[in-house]
Parts: structure tokens; C-alpha cells; sequence
């Protein structure tokens, strides 16, 4: 294991640092086999957390949206994500690191949030490899 994969297992809390809480419905979407399955354990090992998948047919607290460049629409995408979305919920738009395969400029992002009617509050380094950026919708929306 590199001291830099070693470092990102040490982070204690992850899924806490993305504002997970128990009792939140996690949406999944984007899941494919690059996805960081250690950020996926710590969710849904989380007390009361439900990790559910793009089936899911209730509302949910929150969106995971693993993205990569050439997935398609961006803006679909996320105006897809925001349908199950509750009130006072949030996206988690994970995108690869800058230098890794799928890597999503920031400006496509800057772009395709708002236009969808979302406002970027903050960015962690969600895992090794993936960036997190935390996406919110106005609270009164229709």
C-alpha cells in the first residue's frame, strides 16, 4: 500500500466529514467499479444510515454522485439527482482527483450547478482518488 493510500485509510470519519448523520437516506448513483469502496463501507456502516441505489423510489437526504469526465450531461445529471432530493437535502457531486482518469474540470462544474439550479458550498477530499463537492438546492424550491 503507498503511504499515500495509507494516509487517506487513516482519515478517521470520512462519511462525517460529507455531513452523513444517522438516520439519513443515502442515494447512490454513478457506481462503478473505480468508485472508492472504503467511503462506501464508512457510509453505510454509519448507525441508522441507509445506502440505496438509482432504483430507490422514496425521498432521500442525500445524493452520492460519482462522476466522471465523458458520463455524459453533467446538468442532466444533476437535475436527475435533485428528484428524490427532500427538502434541506444535499448532492455530493464526487468527481476523480486532477490527474486521475475522468478527472472533471472545476469550470464544468461551475457551469452545470447552477444551471440546474444548485449552489456549490463546499469541497473536500472526499477520498484517494475522488473530490467531493458539496451541491445544495434553494430551500424554497417548487
Amino acid at each position: 500500500m503507498s503511504a499515500t493510500a495509507r494516509q487517506a485509510q487513516d482519515q478517521p470519519g470520512l462519511a462525517e466529514r460529507l455531513g452523513i448523520k444517522p438516520g439519513q437516506v443515502v442515494q447512490e448513483l454513478g457506481y462503478d467499479d473505480d468508485c472508492d469502496e472504503q467511503l462506501r463501507d464508512e457510509i453505510a456502516d454509519l448507525k441508522d444510515v441507509e445506502l440505496v441505489d438509482e432504483d430507490y423510489e422514496d425521498v432521500v437526504d442525500v445524493v452520492l454522485l460519482w462522476w466522471r469526465d465523458g458520463d455524459g450531461d453533467l446538468f442532466d445529471a444533476l437535475a436527475d439527482a435533485l428528484t428524490p432530493l427532500a427538502d434541506g437535502g444535499y448532492i455530493w457531486l464526487l468527481t476523480p482527483k486532477a490527474g486521475r482518469p475522468g478527472h472533471v474540470e472545476p469550470s464544468d462544474i461551475g457551469e452545470a450547478a447552477p444551471t440546474a439550479g444548485l449552489s456549490q458550498t463546499s469541497s473536500v477530499s472526499a477520498a484517494r482518488d475522488w473530490l467531493g463537492t458539496r451541491l445544495v438546492a434553494p430551500k424554497a424550491r417548487k
